[in-house]
């Protein structure tokens, strides 16, 4: 198997490999926690087959996630990827709450530093953006982190696009973390846009919409009863049928192609643009082998157009719990009254 080859991720001179690892599945949200050793062995064979941008946060688990990639990257390793990890989703005394008070911005990469065992954090992304407080003070104590060496690059996830401008002013945003495949397409009109004009570089994160376009509606049968994609409107009986269509086209175009219908969305997003990089997760070495081989696949402006099409048919909201991005701006710190 060749090499995953790799990208530039923005413009303040960050490389990953062309795809990455989302790591969030082998501890929390879609299920059970995987057996430790078979997570660590998938994450070596990420590594080794060129996979080095690798993806967690504090909040998976929470904190598990983080600990199992101490693990994974003891010794040598650390050295040969480019880790990235998140602050401001947190859960307090049993209830899911967004911060990004400076204060806590510093504790919460400190204590993400402790649990990975490293020095420096490689891109330290905003989770969710604090709407009750203005941007300019989140980014600007991750400024003095940057600029204290306890992290290298900055990033945003499921922000608006105002206040990605007002971030990217304070300290330059190396990528923006967003939801994007081919039944999660909102984001184009102005947040990819936004991005590009920026030079930020794009993490497209669910690029197989959570699972579906690698088996269809029929995975809704393996939901445990802590998955909680299961409480997702667009896997609900009355949203499902009409989405199966979807995979069902999707389908029909990957055998044209000689691939998997997950191959082929990934192989769409990857034409996106030479400043985007997907990060599927999965928890199976099989899987992650054919997502890397979706890298080959190659797709005609005809076929990106008729792939594209099938967005305009898919039923339910994109996320039943958390904010979007639409709901992501800030106050203006003009507004700002410090006592």
């Amino acid at each position: 198997m060749s090499k995953v080859g790799r990208m530039k991720l923005g413009s303040e001179g960050m490389e990953v490999s062309l795809q990455g690892l989302g790591c969030m599945s082998m501890s929390a949200f879609y299920g059970p926690p995987k057996p430790e050793i078979d997570m660590i062995a998938l994450i070596h064979h990420a590594i080794q087959s060129g996979v080095t941008f690798l993806d967690t946060s504090d909040i998976y688990g929470p904190h598990t996630n983080e600990l199992l990639l101490r693990k994974a990257l003891r010794g040598e390793t650390r050295e040969k990827v480019e880790l990235g990890t998140k602050f401001g989703a947190r859960f307090s005394e049993g209830k899911f709450e967004i911060c990004g008070d400076p204060s806590y911005v510093r504790v919460a990469c400190e204590s993400s530093l402790k649990r990975l065992d490293i020095d420096c954090i490689d891109l330290y992304y905003q989770h969710r953006i604090d709407t009750r407080l203005p941007i300019e003070f989140t980014i600007g104590e991750l400024k003095k982190l940057v600029e204290e060496g306890k992290i290298k690059y900055i990033g945003l996830s499921e922000a608006s696009a105002s206040t990605i401008r007002r971030a990217h002013a304070v300290h330059p945003i190396t990528a923006v973390q967003l939801e994007w495949s081919l039944w999660s397409r909102d984001v184009e009109e102005e947040i990819i846009p936004t991005c590009r004009e920026l030079g930020i570089g794009i993490v497209a994160y669910s690029p197989l919409g959570r699972g579906f376009f690698s088996s269809g509606a029929k995975m809704v049968e393996n939901f445990t009863k802590d998955d909680y994609r299961q409480h997702m409107p667009r896997f609900q009986p009355e949203n499902l049928e009409q989405n199966q269509t979807i995979f069902d086209r999707v389908n029909e175009l990957s055998t044209k192609k000689g691939c998997t219908p997950s191959q082929l969305a990934l192989a769409w997003l990857h034409h996106q643009g030479n400043d985007v990089c997907p990060i599927p997760g999965t928890t199976k070495i099989d899987n992650f082998n054919q997502n890397i081989a979706a890298l080959s696949v190659k797709l005609t402006k005809e076929e990106m157009e008729e792939i594209e099409s099938l967005a305009d048919i898919v039923k339910g909201a994109r996320t039943g719990r958390e904010p979007t991005w639409k709901e992501s701006d800030t106050p203006p710190l003009s507004s700002w009254k410090i006592e």
